[in-house]
């Protein structure tokens, strides 16, 4: 097979110049250079931002989220026809080696089953939280191997498989939007490959500094169990994160947004239903997380 061609898509909301200014500047100097470079601007206009001559700005009137920002570049790729696969990048990472979208080229094109690669995130010290390890039993970061989920920080798409599957979920618009894409690649039989030698590094920070963060965690937890699994499994899906949730947060103000995001998740709708099959829910517990964790 020929060596895919590599897109890219960042989005930006341009609180950040100078981490955006070295993510891009560390695309550019990846030794196969990237098809196309899509930078989208969520309700700001990229006015003061700098970029390659194969980079393309496209500024929103509206902050779309994440996933609304990067259905946005995905669309203009697709319809480019000049890609087949997609590197999506935090604002805030930097890919530290050259010669990355050179593997990414040569992992899709060794596996046409292969839809997704996961990067391994670590920080400025090459340290990669327990958290950024998309596997239960995260002890060892540098342990390479299919997996269930992917971190939205560092990552590249199949584009045949988002033919299939379709774009992200863009009404989640922050939080376990990787979940829900996860699952349905894996429902249609793709594979999720844990690239840890794939370095994206990213600061050390925690997701709770986003003020939305409890609210929309809660929400798109019963959003994902609702549109994506059998029916006997919501209750045990929703029932274990309720524990966990009760065991983790220590912050009353915390656990009341997070009640009110799961209240919302029950009573607004949350886009179709189509659960995985319970071949793929016996695929992911051989693969070592069952959907219910």
């Amino acid at each position: 097979m020929s060596s895919p061609r590599v897109g890219v898509v960042i989005v930006t909301m341009g609180t950040r110049p100078r981490e955006l200014a070295a993510l891009l500047a560390s695309v550019e100097k990846q030794d196969v250079p990237a098809t196309r470079v899509m930078l989208i601007g969520n309700a700001t206009p990229l006015t003061g931002v700098d970029v390659a001559a194969n980079v393309t700005k496209v500024p929103l009137r509206e902050n779309l989220g994440c996933p609304g920002g990067r259905n946005v570049g995905l669309e203009m790729l697709r319809a480019s026809g000049e890609v087949d696969v997609v590197v999506e990048l935090d604002d805030d990472g930097l890919l530290i080696d050259t010669d990355v979208f050179r593997r990414v080229q040569e992992l899709f094109a060794a596996d046409p089953e292969l839809g997704i690669v996961g990067f391994r995130v670590a920080d400025e010290h090459g340290r990669t939280e327990r958290r950024w390890v998309p596997r239960l039993r995260a002890d060892d970061p540098m342990r390479r191997g299919p997996v269930t989920a992917f971190l939205g920080g560092g990552h590249a798409l199949s584009m045949p498989m988002l033919g299939e599957i379709g774009p992200w979920a863009a009404e989640f618009f922050f939080g376990h939007e990787e979940s829900d894409l996860a699952w349905r690649a894996l429902d249609a039989g793709w594979r999720i490959l844990y690239a840890p030698e794939l370095v994206l590094q990213h600061p050390k920070t925690s997701p709770a500094r986003h003020a939305v963060y409890y609210r929309f965690t809660a929400r798109n937890r019963v959003w994902l169990a609702r549109r994506r699994l059998p029916a006997l499994l919501i209750p045990v899906y929703l029932g274990v994160w309720i524990c966990l949730t009760l065991a983790r947060v220590r912050s009353l103000t915390g656990l009341k947004a997070w009640w009110g995001g799961f209240a919302e998740g029950m009573r607004k709708q949350c886009g179709p239903r189509r659960p995985m099959k319970w071949r793929t829910v016996w695929r992911m517990t051989r693969l070592g997380r069952p959907p219910i964790l």
